[in-house]
């Protein structure tokens, strides 16, 4: 039975043609015609019998359908450029995992460590992700994650506890006396989280003081900008200490305050239900486990 797909050459020119709402830049980013797109674009819609696009004398824009048909085509377009590599790259005789992980944890703490496991045996690719998702609709095989543990459909495990700290640069505690009381503490910038937004309150609340003014201050999404925020001199940045050992060892930033306080949250290896039973991913779980017990490097 014949396949009613349109071709790659239509594909890909509908993808840069709805990127751009422009036949024009899609056919420079093409290195086609101008008039080679508009074929391949018209000869699709026609096939499908759908506008994808409404032509209009200042250029031209996605119809409802184009917009929604854009997404699923450039989803599928990487997908299958993604596969395409990996074998191109002679990846297709090893052994791959394909791991969503939080940013900052992923570069911070995972990946000094990654040429520990397994080196030369497993390719471990890695995806940014922030929140939780559903593994049926992408391609990822298991996740590191920071929460409470709790992601439905899912096994979780947990790596590492969240330990948060406060820091600053060393030009910002300067002017006062250190160490730092937490109410002198709490009258500098205070540099926000927006994945902890009580964080800085619960963290006051732990030694004993409430902090009127700990919502106030910079918002972040990731801690690693929240850490350069801090190296900068722009406020205290309240996070975990795994991820500054290598600016306090250098002096870039400081502890202003001794005290440290164990997060409602931690960092989970995620392995969606039936899953668990895969001896690779079981086997990186156990690495991961037994890696994060270990003491910290000096």
């Amino acid at each position: 039975m014949k396949r009613r797909i349109p071709s790659t050459a239509a594909l890909t020119a509908f993808d840069a043609s709805a990127r751009h709402e422009s036949f024009t830049r899609a056919a420079e980013d093409l290195a086609l015609t101008q008039s080679a797109v508009c074929r391949q674009v018209s000869g699709l819609e026609a096939m499908l019998g759908v506008k994808l696009f409404r032509r209009t004398r200042r250029g031209v824009k996605l119809t409802d359908e184009g917009r929604s048909y854009a997404r699923r085509v450039a989803e599928r377009l990487d997908a299958l450029e993604r596969d395409t590599l990996e074998l191109m790259a002679g990846a297709g005789g090893m052994p791959v995992i394909e791991l969503a992980v939080v940013p900052t944890f992923g570069t911070r703490w995972l990946l000094p460590r990654l040429p520990q496991f397994m080196p030369g045996a497993v390719q471990i690719n890695l995806h940014t992700r922030t929140r939780p998702f559903l593994f049926d609709e992408t391609h990822f095989d298991a996740a590191i994650y920071a929460g409470d543990g709790h992601w439905p459909g899912c096994i979780t495990r947990q790596v590492l506890a969240e330990r948060l700290i406060a820091v600053c640069s060393p030009a910002l505690a300067a002017p006062h006396a250190a160490p730092l009381t937490l109410a002198a503490l709490a009258r500098l910038p205070l540099l926000q989280q927006t994945t902890r937004p009580h964080a800085w309150r619960h963290w006051f609340a732990a030694g004993g003081l409430a902090c009127d003014g700990d919502l106030r201050g910079p918002r972040y999404e990731q801690f690693s900008m929240s850490v350069q925020a801090a190296v900068l001199g722009l406020g205290v940045a309240l996070v975990p200490d795994f991820m500054v050992a290598e600016e306090l060892a250098q002096g870039r930033l400081l502890q202003p305050v001794p005290q440290a306080h164990d997060s409602d949250r931690a960092y989970y290896f995620v392995l969606p239900e039936g899953r668990e039973h895969d001896a690779l991913l079981a086997r990186f779980g156990d690495w991961l486990a037994r890696t994060a017990a270990e003491p910290p490097p000096c």
